[in-house]
């Protein structure tokens, strides 16, 4: 590890997380168009990013930067994969890494695991069904597409708001920082599917602004306290969504991480840490 990388690595740790991420936010929704303009010039420059494929394809046309970076895309800008029982990849990205939930705990890179108990809040009762199971962890890039959307059709039967740090979630900080995903603030969001519960888990990161469902809008309690909020007619009316429909979306980008329980699902050939997926592609079919 050279200086450079250690001085990056001792900032996550220093650095006062929230406060910086609500200072950037802040930033981020300036109606100023000597502010924003270019400020998203120099962003689509920097990153490259592919306007043709946007609703919206004038960057300056955006309100701010807040809602060019939570873009919608062009009507058949992505297709979802039509084979019987395929599980669609939730967003645009790169697979950070995919496999076995083993011991109860998943793996997040060489030398370092985190648990599934706390990656979904401590509570037993929800980890327990993907004991044993798949998981699918996916690295939201700055240039990317940055709403998450469903693999499978799904009822939503519970979400998790678990307070925590804001720490980086790029390669170097997962190589680097011990449970990294099980540490960041994080939303939970447990489905009953056709390979029965699934859960995604969007994970928040250093000055990623806000979280937002599409049931629940923007996710941050008034205290930065563990909460739960259930769903279904006991409660309030059942949300479902389609498969392929958009479940929640960054602010200034992360990571997604999809679970499954044990002999439900098989990861696409070809698919392994770094390979470049797309939201809609085949990430898995069933469990044969």
């Amino acid at each position: 590890m050279n200086l450079k990388e250690r001085l990056f690595l001792a900032g996550q740790y220093l650095l006062p997380h929230h406060t910086l991420s609500r200072l950037i936010g802040l930033a981020a929704e300036c109606r100023a168009d000597w502010f924003k303009n270019p400020l998203i010039s120099w962003f689509v420059k920097r990153y490259q990013v592919d306007m043709s494929e946007a609703e919206v394809g004038n960057p300056h046309a955006y309100e701010h930067f807040n809602a060019f970076f939570t873009r919608a895309l062009r009507d058949g800008a992505r297709q979802l994969d039509s084979t019987p029982g395929a599980i669609l990849s939730p967003a645009d990205g790169a697979i950070s890494q995919l496999g076995p939930i083993e011991h109860g705990r998943i793996f997040q890179a060489k030398g370092h695991s985190f648990s599934v108990l706390e990656l979904l809040g401590g509570d037993a009762e929800m980890a327990a069904p993907f004991m044993g199971g798949q998981f699918a962890t996916v690295y939201l890039s700055p240039k990317d597409y940055h709403r998450v959307h469903m693999p499978l059709a799904g009822t939503l039967r519970e979400m998790v708001y678990v307070p925590g740090r804001l720490f980086s979630v790029n390669g170097f900080t997962a190589e680097n920082v011990p449970e990294l995903f099980a540490r960041n603030e994080r939303v939970v969001c447990l489905f009953d599917t056709e390979r029965g519960p699934m859960a995604v888990v969007l994970v928040g990161a250093m000055i990623v602004a806000s979280v937002e469902t599409v049931w629940a809008g923007l996710v941050t309690p008034p205290k930065r306290a563990l909460r739960h909020f259930r769903y279904g007619e006991a409660t309030r009316a059942p949300i479902q969504l389609d498969k392929g429909a958009e479940l929640g979306r960054f602010k200034l980008g992360s990571t997604a991480i999809v679970l499954f329980g044990p002999e439900q699902v098989r990861w696409a050939e070809g698919l392994a840490a770094g390979s470049a997926v797309r939201m809609g592609q085949q990430l898995a079919l069933p469990q044969a």
